[in-house]
C-alpha cells in the first residue's frame, strides 16, 4: 500500500493525526467506530431506564450496566479465534448486524425483562470480538508502524470523549423519546456502521488462511488452545499485563467518586466533574503524545509514564478538596499516553495470523479487570474509607507497574538484540518477527 512506502520518512517527523485521516479505509473504520459507540452508549442508557420503568428496581437497572462488563471474558476467550479464522470485514459486518438484531428485539413492546437482560449479555459477548477484529484490521489498513499507533489512539480518544458527552446526550435524548424509540436509533447506528464497513473497507482473506500445518492445527484445536498459543510467548504476556494492570487501579477513584464527592461536599456538580477529570486527562495526554512527539520518543517515554501515572493518587491520603482532586485525576489520566508506545510493541510482538485473537483477548481482559477493580475498590473502601483506598491503589499500583516495567524493559532489550542478530532469544520466545 502507498502509505506503507512512506513510513520510513514519516518515522523521522513528529506524528500527526491528519496523516491517518488521509487514508480512506481508516476514515470508514473511524466513522463506523463512532456510530457503533454512539449505539452502545444510547442503548446502555435507554435499556437501563427501560428496565427501571418495567420493574421499579434500582438493582436490576444497575445490573444492565454490570452486564456490559461480565460477559466480555466469555466472548474474549471462547470467540477470540473468530477474528483470525474468517475475513475481518465479514466478522465486523456480522457483529454489527447481530448487535442491530439484538437491539431490534429490545424495541418490541412486551419483551420480558429476562429477555432484555439476556440480549444485553449477547451484546457484551459480541463486543470483544468486534473490537479485537477492528484493532487487528487497523494493522492491515495502516500498516504496523506509526500510523497504526495513531489510528488506535484516535479510536481511544473517541471512546473517552463518549464518556464525557455520550451519557449526557443520551439523557437529553430520553427527555424527548421513550426508551424503546431511543433503542430504534441504536439499531440505525449499528446498521449504518455495518454499511460503512462493508462498502468502505477492502475484503482481505482470513489471517489464519494459508498457514502451515501447525498453525492450522492450532486453529482447529479450539479457543482454549488458541488463547494458550497467544499467551505462550513471555513477551506477549508481559505486554498484555501492561495493558490490563494499570486500568485496574486507575478506575478506583471513578468507582468511589460518589462517596468522595459526598465526603468533600462537592454535590452533584462536583460528582460530574470528578467523573470527567480522568477522561479529560487521558484525551489531553494522547493528543499531545500523538501530535507532538516523534514515534521513537513515544516509545522511550512508555515505561516512565507507566511507572509514574498512578503516583498522583497518593494525594488522596490528604483528602484534598475538589480543585486539587480534579488536578490529581487529570494528571494521572495524562499518563495513559503510555499506551501509544505499548501499541507499537504489541503489534510487533504478535504474529500476524494470531493478531485478531490477541487483540480480542486484550479487549476482553481490559474490560474484565476494570470491572474487578471497581468491585474491589468498593469492598476495600467499606472498611478503609475512600481516601485510604485510592491512596492505597496508587501505592500498590505504582509498585506493580514498576515491576512490570522492569520485565518489559528486559523483554524489549532482548527483542532488540534479536532484531539485530536475527537469532531466536530465549527471553522473548520469539522465533519469527
Amino acid at each position: 500500500m502507498a502509505h506503507d512506502e512512506a513510513a520510513p520518512a514519516e518515522e523521522a517527523a513528529p506524528g500527526g493525526y491528519t496523516r491517518v485521516l488521509r487514508v480512506p479505509e481508516f476514515r470508514a473504520v473511524f466513522a463506523a467506530h463512532t456510530l457503533s459507540l454512539l449505539g452502545v452508549v444510547v442503548s446502555e442508557i435507554a435499556l437501563s431506564v427501560l428496565v427501571y420503568d418495567l420493574t421499579g428496581s434500582p438493582l436490576l437497572s444497575a445490573l444492565t450496566f454490570a452486564l456490559g462488563f461480565l460477559p466480555y471474558v466469555v466472548g474474549g476467550t471462547l470467540l477470540a479465534g473468530v477474528a483470525d479464522r474468517f475475513p475481518a470485514r465479514r466478522v465486523l459486518v456480522v457483529c454489527d448486524l447481530l448487535c442491530a438484531g439484538c437491539v431490534a428485539v429490545m424495541t418490541i413492546p412486551g419483551t420480558h425483562i429476562a429477555v432484555l437482560l439476556a440480549l444485553r449479555c449477547a451484546l457484551a459477548v459480541v463486543s470483544p470480538v468486534f473490537q479485537g477484529t477492528r484493532m487487528a484490521t487497523l494493522a492491515d489498513v495502516l500498516g504496523d508502524g506509526d500510523l497504526f499507533v495513531l489510528g488506535r489512539s484516535l479510536l481511544r480518544i473517541v471512546s473517552q470523549s463518549a464518556l464525557l458527552v455520550g451519557y449526557g446526550c443520551g439523557g437529553l435524548l430520553l427527555t424527548v423519546l421513550t426508551p424503546r424509540h431511543a433503542l430504534v436509533i441504536t439499531v440505525g447506528t449499528f446498521l449504518s456502521s455495518a454499511l460503512l464497513l462493508r462498502l468502505g473497507t477492502r475484503r482481505r482473506p482470513a489471517r489464519a488462511a494459508g498457514r502451515d500445518g501447525a498453525d492450522a492445527g492450532a486453529q482447529a484445536a479450539g479457543p482454549v488452545a488458541g488463547a494458550r498459543r497467544v499467551l505462550a510467548d513471555r513477551r506477549t504476556r508481559v505486554l498484555l499485563l501492561l495493558f490490563w494492570v494499570p486500568p485496574m487501579f486507575t478506575v478506583v477513584p471513578e468507582a468511589l467518586a460518589a462517596p468522595y464527592a459526598d465526603r468533600i461536599g462537592a454535590g452533584s456538580t462536583g460528582l460530574g466533574l470528578l467523573m470527567c477529570a480522568l477522561p479529560v486527562g487521558t484525551i489531553a495526554g494522547e493528543l499531545f503524545a500523538g501530535a507532538r512527539l516523534r514515534p521513537a520518543t513515544r516509545e522511550r517515554v512508555t515505561l516512565p509514564l507507566l511507572s509514574f501515572m498512578l503516583l498522583p493518587y497518593l494525594g488522596y491520603a490528604l483528602a484534598p478538596g475538589l480543585g486539587w482532586t480534579l488536578f490529581l485525576l487529570a494528571l494521572s489520566g495524562a499518563g495513559s499516553a503510555y499506551t501509544l508506545g505499548l501499541d507499537q510493541w504489541f503489534v510487533a510482538a504478535v504474529p500476524e495470523e494470531l493478531r485478531g485473537r490477541a487483540m480480542t483477548l486484550n479487549t476482553a481482559g481490559l474490560m474484565t479487570v476494570q470491572g474487578v477493580g471497581m468491585a474491589l475498590a468498593g469492598v476495600v473502601a467499606q472498611f478503609a474509607g475512600v481516601p485510604a483506598t485510592v491512596a492505597g491503589a496508587g501505592a500498590l499500583g505504582t509498585l506493580v507497574c514498576v515491576l512490570l516495567a522492569a520485565q518489559a524493559r528486559r523483554g524489549e532489550r532482548a527483542a532488540d538484540a534479536y532484531r539485530k542478530n536475527g537469532r531466536p532469544n530465549s527471553e522473548t520466545g520469539l522465533t519469527t518477527m
